[in-house]
């Protein structure tokens, strides 16, 4: 896709192949204009946002993060004054309606690996259950469990393998071109993207943040009988037993964690993926 719009084109262009090695690029810190083959000037962004999405021009979601959050928190004290019942039905229904809604827009996209990111995004969520009667006493790993809860950052990775479930259907167009294999003993499995060898440390940073990747790789964990394609209810099913077997320790502010919690961080400890 050629640059023709003053959106995300700016930050995830593909070169034209006239473009030779030394041409002046987008993302020389020295250019402040982009002209397309088209002749239409794209100044410079630090950062742009598109479909309610915003992505700084160092490949950052902080900036979309950010603001989501300040949203989230702003939408629960409003919710918190409003309503002054804080018995655990209401205040779920509240939390789920009014505000977690607002943290998982768009979230496989955006699906942070910064844990002060994950923390902060988490951090709303510890603020307002504390809120529900009967849980003030309880650290927050403790309420979710409680109140049947799963962390947002597990909430996350279970979108991204719904998604990657239907785009493995036909839900869903597969846009990145995600290759599958079937294999005896794990089913129907997602070939993870190769990189370079010589890419450079920045670059192999993006790459093992990118939905590709982590959508392959968290594909790739489930046992076979999990990866039921009759229906996306029955998947749906599947997954949430499977989910609820993994541990569910997210990374809080104040906690002492054994990983940062990822399902790929329990399947790389030892002994593989632990199950409670």
């Amino acid at each position: 896709m050629e640059l023709h719009e003053k959106k995300f084109e700016f930050l995830s262009y593909r070169l034209p192949s006239n473009v030779k090695n030394g041409d002046i690029l987008p993302f020389q810190h020295n250019v402040t204009s982009y002209t397309t083959p088209s002749g239409v000037i794209i100044e410079r962004k630090t950062v742009v946002r598109d479909l309610g999405v915003s992505l700084s021009d160092g490949f950052s979601w902080t900036p979309h993060i950010n603001k989501m959050v300040d949203g989230a928190r702003r939408m629960a004290a409003w919710t918190l004054g409003v309503f002054k019942d804080r018995s655990k039905p209401v205040m779920l229904q509240l939390y789920k309606s009014l505000i977690r809604s607002k943290l998982e827009y768009c979230c496989p996209l955006w699906d942070p690996s910064l844990v002060q990111d994950i923390q902060m995004i988490e951090d709303v969520q510890r603020y307002f259950t504390k809120r529900i009667i009967g849980m003030s006493d309880l650290s927050y790993w403790e309420r979710i469990a409680a109140l049947q809860l799963q962390s947002l950052q597990r909430r996350r990775e279970r979108y991204i393998i719904i998604h990657t479930w239907k785009t493995i259907a036909g839900y869903v167009p597969n846009d990145i071109n995600m290759e599958f294999v079937e294999n005896r003993r794990f089913g129907t499995q997602v070939v993870v993207p190769t990189m370079t060898k010589t890419a450079s440390s920045r670059a192999k940073t993006f790459y093992d943040r990118s939905f590709g990747v982590k959508a392959a790789q968290l594909w790739n964990l489930l046992p076979a009988e999990t990866k039921t394609f009759e229906s996306l209810d029955r998947f749906k099913i599947s997954l949430s037993t499977f989910l609820k077997k993994v541990p569910d320790r997210p990374p809080t502010t104040g906690y002492s964690t054994a990983n940062h919690n990822s399902l790929l961080d329990w399947s790389n400890q030892s002994g593989g993926l632990q199950m409670m």
